[in-house]
Order: structure tokens, then sequence, then C-alpha cells
């Protein structure tokens, strides 16, 4: 196709520059020559071309790949495709989170300036990943038994995964020459010890705002965050076992040894820092949600005001019943402080039960600010449910699988729309709800982590996709795409 095309363009170059001399031999003409159409038809045709070559590269590198001569692939079994997918989908969400920790590391030493390509190539792979995953959702949602636009949709994931792990693994060997351990290995070390003593100084006090948690509200407020001192202790250990033989090796002149150990450690570091942020960040949206309510309540009541004021038609009683239950139920659970209760689970139900009631365009109240207010709530609950499975999702990729990633993935997307509405919000905070408790089974299912034939916490530390397997010397995750991700080993 791109032959063909700039082809034509050659051809038409010659009477391009016989009207561009005329025009020259004339100069003080009027009018329009053919060197004014030619050019800019060249221009278009040359352009078409490369948007075209452009779309095709990309389609045909997934299936061309692996194909000897260039030659037409047979097509792949659709049950194999469909896994393809999935695994392409679950390796360059582990890609760009390993590298996205990593970049981060590497930007609060030498700058956002000097990391700016390394920024851009990976907010490359996060679109074309987001995508991906987005394109995986129509595939669960899709009642369609066509299994030609099935294989499309297959197709299109695999080959948008294989652009941003390339995308990722080309900015590889650039990003080794920027962050360079090994020329700073006494300082960088000294500076990871430090941020592991900071680390386990603040655990305790994250255990006592988890135990003030579960005195203060119901057992579902603090749920999600329940193993996560438990969790930063494991990483913790690992974080000293690596950063002793980091030093160790550095005494002994084993510069390539201690920093790739020393990566392992600064990553666990980071991951102890998650759990330890969540248990303060939940207390924090806890205390807001509580402030919250009572407005919350007064704006439901006024709704409710409102909707009954109109003729009892069609599906508006059944949710007037419902959202006034709903509006009983939070005001009882948290009337006189006689009961332990969870305040986002309060403002979701008052969210659940008032949107229903604001769909009715026949409500005469001033919508613009019931939809502000209704919206201000379920907005701190989804953040904090988004923010929540994110983490989990960080700390266990090693084995959470692609359903969960998809519903986590779309629930961030619905969050970040603008201008964002009641129905995204509440869309995002369900989808988020969706992937904790997925990629809990797939925890579940995993087994018991916290063991390895290389000593503590190498269990939970494969299982948090620090290390890429429990193997003697299995490296550590680093900034890259499938290729180069696991290139630094011990």
């Amino acid at each position: 196709m791109l032959g063909g095309l700039l082809a034509v363009g050659w051809l038409l170059l010659p009477v391009a520059r016989a009207g561009a001399d005329e025009v020259r031999d004339a100069p003080g003409r009027g009018g329009t020559s053919t060197g004014d159409l030619v050019l800019p038809l060249v221009a278009v045709v040359a352009a078409g071309a490369l948007a075209a070559y452009s779309y095709v590269r990309r389609t045909r590198r997934a299936r061309t790949r692996t194909t000897p001569g260039g030659g037409t692939p047979h097509p792949v079994p659709f049950a194999e495709l469909d896994r393809r997918a999935g695994r392409l989908l679950v390796e360059i969400d582990d890609c760009v989170r390993g590298s996205t920790e990593e970049l981060g590391r590497t930007a609060d030493r030498f700058g956002e300036e000097a990391v700016a390509p390394y920024t851009k190539a990976l907010a490359f792979a996060r679109s074309e990943l987001t995508a991906s995953f987005r394109l995986w959702q129509r595939l669960d949602d899709t009642l369609t038994d066509d299994s030609l636009v099935r294989r499309q949709l297959l197709e299109e994931i695999v080959a948008r995964c294989t652009e941003a792990g390339r995308r990722l693994d080309a900015e590889a060997p650039g990003f080794d020459l920027l962050r360079a351990l090994e020329r700073t290995l006494p300082a960088a070390l000294e500076s990871a010890e430090a941020r592991f003593r900071e680390l386990t100084a603040r655990t305790p006090a994250a255990e006592a705002t988890l135990t003030e948690l579960r005195e203060r509200y119901a057992p579902s407020a603090s749920l999600s965050v329940a193993g996560n001192v438990e969790q930063a202790k494991d990483r913790l250990v690992f974080a000293t076992t690596r950063l002793d033989r980091a030093r160790q090796s550095l005494d002994r002149g084993e510069g390539a040894r201690a920093t790739a150990y020393l990566r392992a450690a600064e990553a666990a570091v980071d991951q102890a820092d998650l759990f330890v942020a969540g248990i303060d960040r939940l207390a924090s949206e806890l205390s807001s949600a509580t402030a919250l309510l009572p407005g919350a309540l007064r704006d439901a009541d006024t709704e409710l005001v409102a909707a009954r004021g109109l003729p009892a038609v069609g599906a508006l009683p059944g949710r007037i019943t419902h959202a006034a239950s709903a509006v009983a139920d939070v005001r009882r659970d948290i009337a006189g402080g006689v009961r332990p209760y969870d305040p986002l689970g309060a403002l979701r139900r008052l969210a659940d039960a008032g949107a229903p009631l604001l769909a009715e365009d026949r409500v005469p109240v001033d919508r613009t600010f019931l939809d502000r207010a209704f919206l201000d709530h379920a907005l701190l609950v989804a953040r904090s449910v988004v923010a929540l499975a994110s983490d989990f999702v960080t700390t266990h990729r090693g084995a959470v699988g692609v359903e969960a990633r998809t519903r986590l993935s779309e629930a961030e997307r619905h969050l970040a729309l603008e201008p964002r509405t009641l129905v995204d919000v509440r869309c995002a905070d369900g989808l988020a709800l969706e992937a904790q408790q997925l990629a809990e089974r797939d925890v579940r299912a995993h087994g018991n982590p916290y063991a390895g034939p290389e000593g503590a916490g190498v269990g939970g530390a494969v299982l948090g996709g620090i290390l890429l397997d429990d193997t003697p010397g299995a490296p550590a995750a680093s900034f890259g795409g499938p290729r180069t991700r696991g290139r630094r080993d011990f």
C-alpha cells in the first residue's frame, strides 16, 4: 500500500516542478497555477500513505512476528489467542507498575527533566494498556457471538500490548545509563538504609492507628487494610536481608551484585510504604466521611420530600420506599454513637439510594445543588475504594489475574472522566469493589506466599512482583518491557 501511494506522488512530482517553473517565469501572474494545485496534492498523498502504513504496521506486527520469511500465518486458534491476550495484559501491567516504581525513585534523585523521555515512554505504554483493558472489558460485556468481532478485539489487544512492551524495552538501555547505581553505590545504599529505618519507625504507629480504627468503627470499615501491618513487616524483613547482602557485596568489591540486591530492597521498602500509607489514608477518609454524613442525610431528606410531592406513577413509589429505608437505616446507625458503624459504607448507601431519585427529571428541586452534593459524597467513597484496590493489586501482582486488573483499570478510567458525573463515580466505585474481590480471590487461590527457599520475605516479594520468581538469584523487576525487565540478576 505504501509503495503504491508513494509511486503516485513520484509520478506527479515532475508536473509539480513544471508548474513551479511556470510561476517563476511569470511572477506578476494572477489565478491558480498547476503547481499550486499539485504540490498540496502530493503532500496529501504522502501524508495518507504514511498514516495508512502506520495503521497496517501495528496490526501486522502481532500477526507476522513469528512467521518465517514474512509469509501469511495461519490464524491463531481462538482459545490460544484469548489466552495470549490475557497473558499479555497481565505482563504489560506488571511492566508498567514496576517501571513506574523505579522511574519514581530515579526522578527523586535526578529530577523530572532528566527522566522526561522515560516518563513519555511510560505514558505511551500506560495509554496502550488502558485502551487494551477497555477492549477486554468490552469482550466481557458483549453479548455477541460473532467470532470475527471477538477475534479482532483480541488481535488489537495483542498489538497494543506488544507496542507498549516494545516501547519500554527500547528505553531500558538509556534508563540504565541515567540511573547507573554502580557509580554512586555507597551513597545510594546509605539512602536506602535511611528510608528503611524511617519506614521501620512508622510501622508501629500505623499498627496503633489500625487498632484505633477497629475499636471506633464497624469491622467492614477497616477490613480492606486488616493485613497491611503484617505485610509491611514482611516486606521490611525482605528489605533487611537484601540491604545486608548489598552491604556485604559492596565491601567485597562486587558492585553488580550489590546493585541487584539494592534494587530489590528499594522495591520492598516502597511496598512497605504503600501498606503503611494505606492505613493512614483510610483513617483520614473515614474521618472525612463521618463529618460529611449529617449533611448527606439532610440532602437525602430534601430529595425525598420533593419526590413524595410527585404523582405516584411508574417506578417512583418503589424508589421512594427504597431510599427512605436506606436513609432511616443510616440515621439509626449513626444516632447517638450507640454502636460502631462504617462511615464510607453509609455514604455509599445514601448515594445508592439517592441516585435513582435524581434520575427523576420531574423532581422540582435545585438539581444542580443536589447533584453536586451527592457527587461529592460519592467521590470520596469511590476514590477511597479505587486507591485501596490499586494498592492491593500493586502489592499482590504476582498472583492477581486479568479480570481484577481490568475492573481496576476501568474504575480508574471512569474516575478520571471530565466532566465527572454521579453515574461515572458510582460506576468507578462498583468496578473497584469488584476488582478488590476478584484480586483477593486470586491471592487466596495462589496460596500462602510467606515461605521461600532463599529466606524470610522471599514469598511476599514474589507475590508483590518485586522478584520475578522464587528461585535462588531471581532478578528484581526493573524499568522496561517483557524482554528487559528481568535483565538485572544476582
